[in-house]
């Protein structure tokens, strides 16, 4: 799905129009490699063609070059044309292409706008008409975007998303057949000269439309799973390139580089890391930890019990939707049995719910109290304060949350793990990432 507005279909445009069309572009480029040398960097991996409006109306990618209607970008301003050339640029890094999965493909592309142009808005770039922003997803990953959106969302994204031309049930990749999983992307040969340090050496762009050329590329083949998984391999080493760079330079910072961080980072499955923090905290061992108030101030090495104490937070402000919190206490449900572990269950939004704190011995199943009430603001504050005042100290804190929230000011004396949904940051803490 892509707008129209802004273009001119149809239309011709003389030697010179086109010629200075081509000069926006250069220099829009340009000016990023200058100001935004993480995206200019990214902008550079992509070969720019001018194409038919009839399937390219605005701007368009296939994660191989950059496809543009010359009437539209006539019709943009340079801020606005570097925000059109990193929008682009950015959902190759970020491997949209090959993300989708199971998901709808419209649902999937509005998801992918929503969470790339808060991005370079925060960068400073300009937005053209019509560029889909919704501040409550900023901050957010496609992934997390895609089920807030409406099934029957009639939004239409800016560009047009030439890597995937699937049906709309979902499931990129499906319905190909063997002889287009086996088939490789041709290389054009104005590609084929270029330094990979330049713009790029992989693509399937029309060989018949070099850059500048004056032609109009007709519509690429979207791209095969073999393509996707090749192409998401050589983005992200880009990606990683562009943000070292820019870090070199001192120009890349704010939600820019925490998103890189985020991408770029090791991540093991949540379930593992949480498995492994619990099976940690309920060795039997001697420990010199400080021990609670009602212990008195001496401290004693002293032998772990069998049994683990172990405080479980979860956050019902409302961020939380409850498909997912039944998920995290069925995994915690699952964990506490191996390690022997007694749980106190604290929901909590600005307040501790009512009734709280809920108990459970370690043969007990761990569930939700079927009255939990919640969706208000969010503040990690009461559940720490509650510890405080029953005087214990738990051999582990599991606060489930998005991280979007009022922290104590002072790090407890006892573990804490943030299962973080979203990209929230914590102050302390042992932080995994839900998603």
């Amino acid at each position: 799905m892509t707008s129209g507005v802004g273009s001119r279909v149809g239309s011709d445009l003389s030697d010179a129009q086109r010629r200075a069309i081509e000069t926006k572009l250069a220099a829009a480029r340009t000016r990023l490699i200058l100001d935004k040398p993480f995206l200019g960097a990214l902008v550079l991996r992509l070969p720019m063609h001018a194409s038919n409006p009839d399937w390219c109306p605005t701007t368009a990618t296939d994660a191989r070059a950059f496809y543009y209607n010359p009437d539209y970008i006539s019709s943009l301003s340079l801020d606005q044309t570097q925000f059109m050339l990193a929008h682009e640029a950015l959902h190759c890094a970020l491997s949209h292409f090959a993300r989708r999965q199971h998901r709808i493909k419209h649902k999937w592309d509005l998801a992918c706008d929503y969470a790339i142009n808060p991005l370079l808005i925060d960068e400073g770039l300009s937005p053209p008409p019509n560029a889909l922003v919704m501040p409550p997803y900023k901050g957010m990953t496609a992934e997390e975007i895609y089920p807030l959106i409406d099934d029957n969302d009639e939004s239409e994204t800016l560009d047009t998303h030439a890597y995937d031309r699937e049906n709309q049930q979902g499931g990129s990749g499906s319905g190909m057949s063997e002889k287009d999983l086996d088939r490789k992307p041709a290389q054009p040969q104005s590609q084929q000269n270029e330094s990979d340090a330049g713009q790029g050496t992989q693509g399937s762009a029309p060989s018949s439309h070099a850059e500048g050329s004056g032609g109009d590329a007709g519509e690429p083949e979207p791209l095969t799973q073999g393509e996707q998984e090749t192409l998401s391999v050589q983005w992200q080493q880009r990606l990683a390139g562009a943000a070292q760079q820019a870090q070199q330079a001192g120009k890349l910072g704010g939600a820019m580089a925490r998103m890189i961080d985020h991408l770029l980072q090791p991540r093991l499955p949540w379930r593992m890391l949480l498995a492994r923090y619990m099976t940690a905290v309920s060795r039997d061992d001697y420990s010199y930890a400080r021990p609670s108030r009602r212990a008195g101030d001496f401290i004693m090495p002293s032998l772990r019990s069998h049994q683990t104490d172990v405080v479980v937070a979860v956050d019902i402000s409302g961020s939380i939707k409850a498909a997912e919190l039944e998920e995290f206490i069925g995994e915690i449900d699952a964990l506490k049995g191996q390690v022997r572990a007694r749980v106190t269950l604290l929901p909590c939004d600005v307040a501790l719910c009512e009734g709280a704190p809920f108990r459970f011995e370690p043969w007990e199943s761990l569930r939700l109290p079927e009255a939990i009430r919640g969706g208000g603001g969010t503040s990690f504050r009461p559940v720490f304060q509650w510890i405080d005042r029953e005087g214990i100290r738990p051999d582990l804190l599991v606060y489930f949350t998005d991280a979007q929230g009022e922290f104590p000011p002072v790090e407890p004396t006892f573990p804490v793990i943030w299962l973080v949904k979203g990209q929230g940051k914590v102050p302390w803490g042992q932080r995994i990432q839900l998603n």
